[in-house]
């Protein structure tokens, strides 16, 4: 007898249907699962032949073959031994058919117990479109199962209450929809940061366009302190993005059972000593790196010239795209990587140039190739290049408390419905992401504008993507300033933030 029982899968960070077909057949015992499994599908016969004696029913002594399809694409991970379970005793007839709208999916211990597994949001958000109306997961994962809406999830805490109410003896009580709870602590605050006035505005501008910003500063100067600080003043992120954002931290394995909607953006800071592929993701099992992680929010690489080149050049497509492509052997995936970057260094290799204590003792030609190691076409796909001066006594000993965060984001969060307004139906979310008809259309320049860009353009040598990011700048500031078009005073400073000379020193 053949049964069909219906699961998910996951392919990257999207969930798909999988079919757990199971054949009970004449012949010598044998437990065999075919459709390309790994080794932790393969093991699944362990556990499922522990879990179906401990649960009091008889496991079939016969021929089994469980064919996981599409049989083409490969099987990977623990989600598919609630299934293969269910078929089993459906087909030995210990229990009635199954509804044709339920799905099953969960990790077995030997004792029977359900253990939770990753990527259930994005497989939950594929059954729901498959049509499927019964979800059957680990209690673990039930109310992150919930957030997809328009399923019935039940969470399963062992294998007899799941047999129980397939039986219709002691039916399970469907999970309640999870609800987004207020966060339990707040995000670091700008007034904690003394001084730094003109590094501030230039948070405020890169929070309200989504523009990428490169501080440079000695060390103690509060780059990373000011960096940390940046998602404080970020706008809320849509149900949307934050599903989108969820389904990602799920698949990695990175999210709060306990609270599977991420109610904050992303911050992600990896250490310089990451690898490509841990950056753009990949690996044996495919899964998001940190560009994808910091997908709608924030990537911080701090002491970028001690990254790796190619870890870098790694970003300037996903900077480009909004994400990025991993090609392997095991495949090609397309994951989201639309991240706020932010970057911060120290002047020189010592940290000290410029230092009013003049304790630098690189020479010019070390300060070059220091800075050399960042090549021109990832700094031209950063906004903001902002110089950060040390931090003068009398600014720490000050008594006035510096503008909240609260404020700052108020301000952002003005400028942000000014352009959701202006891009309403197109894909575009902020200035940063604008595309050239869009430039042409929201960034037209006066005359004493144009003529200021003209000089900029020809004394900086500035590129043409260069070119377009002043303007997305400039606009934004002018969002800010709550002017429809833009002056000469908003584009003279969206200018001044592409001073590159600041990385000589």
């Amino acid at each position: 007898m053949v049964v069909t029982v219906r699961s998910l899968g996951l392919n990257g960070i999207s969930g798909y249907e999988v079919s757990a077909e199971c054949f009970l057949s004449g012949g010598l015992p044998a437990f065999d699962v075919v459709g390309l499994p790994d080794a932790a599908v393969r093991e699944a016969r362990e556990r499922v032949r522990a879990a179906v004696k401990n649960c009091g029913a008889k496991f079939p002594v016969s021929r089994i073959t469980v064919n996981l399809a599409p049989a083409g694409q490969k099987k990977a991970g623990t989600v598919y031994d609630l299934p293969i379970f269910v078929g089993i005793l459906a087909a030995g007839g210990d229990l009635p058919p199954l509804p044709r709208d339920a799905a099953f999916l969960g990790e077995l211990s030997l004792t029977g117990a359900l253990r939770g597994v990753t990527g259930v949001l994005p497989m939950a958000l594929a059954a729901q479109a498959a049509g499927i109306r019964e979800l059957f997961v680990p209690a673990e994962n039930a109310a992150e199962a919930t957030l997809a809406g328009g399923l019935t999830v039940y969470g399963v805490p062992d294998v007899k209450a799941l047999v129980s109410h397939l039986k219709g003896e002691v039916r399970l009580s469907p999970s309640p929809a999870w609800k987004t709870e207020p966060a339990a602590a707040g995000l670091p605050d700008l007034r904690d940061v003394m001084g730094q006035e003109n590094v501030k505005r230039a948070l405020e501008i890169a929070a309200a366009g989504g523009h990428n910003l490169l501080l440079i500063g000695s060390p103690g100067a509060g780059k990373s302190m000011l960096a940390k600080r940046l998602p404080s003043i970020l706008p809320d992120m849509t149900r949307e993005e934050a599903l989108e954002v969820s389904g990602i931290w799920s698949v990695a394995g990175l999210a709060d059972p306990q609270h599977p909607l991420l109610a904050r953006r992303p911050f992600r800071s990896p250490h310089h000593t990451t690898s490509a592929a841990a950056l753009a993701g990949g690996g044996p099992a495919m899964r998001p790196g940190e560009i994808s992680l910091a997908h709608n929010g924030v990537l911080f690489l701090d002491e970028l010239p001690e990254f790796h080149r190619d870890v870098l050049e790694a970003m300037r497509q996903p900077l480009e795209d909004g994400e990025v492509t991993v090609a392997r052997a095991g495949g090609t995936l397309h994951m989201p990587a639309r991240f706020q970057l932010v970057c911060a260094m120290n002047p020189c290799r010592c940290g000290w140039r410029g230092h009013p204590s003049a304790k630098c003792t690189c020479s010019d030609r070390e300060v070059e190739k220091y800075v050399e190691k960042i090549s021109g076409p990832l700094l031209d796909r950063i906004d903001l290049h902002v110089n950060v001066p040390s931090v003068e006594y009398e600014a720490m000993r000050r008594r006035e408390t510096p503008e909240s965060s609260a404020d700052v984001k108020r301000r952002v969060d003005a400028a942000r419905a000014v352009q959701a307004r202006r891009f309403q139906g197109t894909g575009v979310t902020c200035n940063a992401y604008m595309v050239p008809s869009q430039i042409a259309s929201f960034c037209r320049l006066d005359s004493a504008g144009d003529a200021l860009m003209q000089s900029a353009f020809s004394r900086m040598g500035l590129t043409a993507r260069s070119h377009d990011r002043i303007l997305r700048v400039a606009r934004t500031i002018a969002d800010l300033d709550g002017a429809a078009d833009i002056g000469a005073v908003h584009l003279a400073e969206a200018i001044q933030y592409r001073n590159t000379d600041i990385l000589k020193g």
